[in-house]
């Protein structure tokens, strides 16, 4: 059956409210009476223990209110938020579905990790500003009687992003708008960047914008765990598997012009369970496509964009892996503990990484770069062509630095605008979506999470609206221009 919270929500979708109510679930009572047989049963056979043939702690419930695709730092603060919010504490069943468990190829886990609100749209500075109230006061949220505290590592040395000549006047808009919307901003000239930051070069700088408050860097990973142990102790189930299909049901509805649209619900998702070629059904009510890189996917096996082009049938989910890079380097004579998380005019960045003069950075490649998502294999040549000349000579101490290690991970790329897409699909009408923030999904999670959490168990956004980054805008064409994608 439904939890109390998740029917009420379910039923003020905008588009489950013609379709009316679905019954199926089993009578009244019978859990007690499948559990008195049980006893009945149990009472004849020898022996005082009596327990399944078999070990089954490993496998999925057969039913979910909520099943949630991808168990990254997304998918887990939506899993927080529905347990947080539920009118009825532990009324909610909630399952959290992830293909590795070890994060080996987690965004979240890979992640430099930092936080900033220096956006130009105003939603995404929203949701940055409430991200860095719910990590700074992390605790308040993610504490577990009896458990450690969560240790973030927070460094709140900011974000320094420079400009150009040319992106200097964006610059000035992007920062009027964030300083109108709540976030610490200032902006400062070449001669104050050389007064402040004497190691950095001011060569084609025009302007800089700096972060004065909540913005730096955190462990991705510390983030990671804490909401994990927190949601266990909350009821949330977890599964180590691969969505491979989705069963559900047709309906049809007529528009206000007469035309006859499709709507579809979901009523079971198949788990293909690690190490095993069977798959487990799970019915359910609702399912949140948090699958990151893979979103694009899971929302294909629901049948999103099978459509007639350019009809909203046909709109798929513009979300693909990436790969990018980060490196990890030393250098001796480098600018040090005080330095902030910088992004120069190149789209090349970089901060301290922990002590000892070490730093961490990389670049985004042009389209014409990109690597093949197919593999996480490290380009080391890409750094010495693309990312050291631009280090080299913002901060003329990096021509000594050496490279210690480096890695690849994914970005949840949106081809479409490269913003977030939240809220559920106007036809599957029970996938909600938390995916496609290409490159700032950890930084805006806790954020998110609670968005997707009200519009699940009220129907609407209620702290932030984020209206515009539902899934609709992609057939509409409306793209959310976002000038500062890093």
């Amino acid at each position: 059956m439904l939890g109390a919270s998740l029917r009420l929500g379910l039923l003020r979708h905008p588009w489950v409210r013609r379709l009316g109510t679905r019954g199926g679930g089993p009578p009244q009572g019978w859990d007690a009476k499948v559990s008195e047989v049980q006893k009945k049963i149990r009472s004849v056979l020898p022996g005082a223990a009596w327990g399944s043939l078999y070990d089954t702690s490993h496998l999925p419930p057969e039913h979910s209110d909520v099943v949630v695709v991808g168990g990254g730092v997304l998918g887990l603060s939506v899993a927080y938020w529905l347990k947080r919010l539920e009118r009825r504490q532990g009324a909610l069943r909630v399952l959290v579905v992830d293909r590795d468990h070890t994060y080996s190829r987690s965004s979240s886990a890979l992640s430099a990790g930092g936080i900033r609100q220096q956006f130009s749209v105003p939603e995404n500075i929203q949701l940055s500003l409430f991200s860095a109230s719910f990590l700074r006061n992390i605790n308040e949220y993610l504490a577990v009687v009896d458990d450690p505290p969560v240790d973030l590592q927070f460094s709140p040395s900011g974000y320094l992003m420079l400009a150009s000549e040319k992106g200097a006047v964006t610059m000035e808009n992007n920062v009027r708008v964030q300083r109108q919307e709540g976030a610490k901003v200032c902006l400062m000239s070449p001669e104050q960047l050389r007064t402040k930051f004497p190691w950095i070069n001011t060569e084609g700088v025009a302007l800089a914008s700096y972060g004065l408050e909540n913005e730096g860097w955190f462990d991705p990973w510390s983030l990671l765990q804490g909401l994990r142990r927190k949601i266990r102790s909350m009821g949330v189930l977890f599964c180590q598997g691969e969505v491979m299909r989705f069963v559900s049901s047709s309906s049809c509805m007529q528009t206000a012009g007469g035309a006859e649209m499709v709507l579809r619900r979901i009523h079971e998702v198949h788990v293909k369970m690690a190490h095993s070629l069977e798959y487990q059904p799970v019915e359910c009510a609702l399912v949140v496509n948090a699958a990151g890189a893979w979103s694009g996917q899971v929302a294909e096996l629901a049948g999103i964009g099978q459509g007639p082009p350019g009809t909203l049938q046909g709109t798929k989910l513009p979300v693909e892996p990436r790969k990018r890079y980060a490196y990890l380097w030393h250098c001796p004579q480098g600018p040090g503990l005080e330095t902030p998380f910088v992004i120069d005019t190149s789209g090349a960045y970089f901060r301290p990484e922990g002590l000892g003069n070490n730093y961490l950075g990389g670049r985004s490649p042009s389209e014409e770069e990109e690597p093949d998502p197919g593999n996480l294999e490290v380009d080391q040549d890409f750094f010495q062509d693309q990312v050291w000349p631009h280090l080299a000579q913002r901060v003329p101490a990096f021509e000594a630095l050496k490279v210690r290690r480096a890695w690849a991970g994914y970005y949840d790329y949106n081809t479409f605008d490269q913003n977030g897409v939240v809220g559920p699909h106007p036809l599957v009408v029970n996938m909600y979506f938390a995916a496609g923030f290409s490159g700032h999904g950890l930084l805006q999670a806790p954020a998110v999470g609670r968005a997707v959490a009200e519009m699940v168990l009220e129907g609407h956004f209620q702290t932030i609206d984020l209206s515009r980054f539902l899934f609709s805008r992609f057939y509409l064409g409306e793209r959310v221009e976002e000038h500062n994608i890093v």
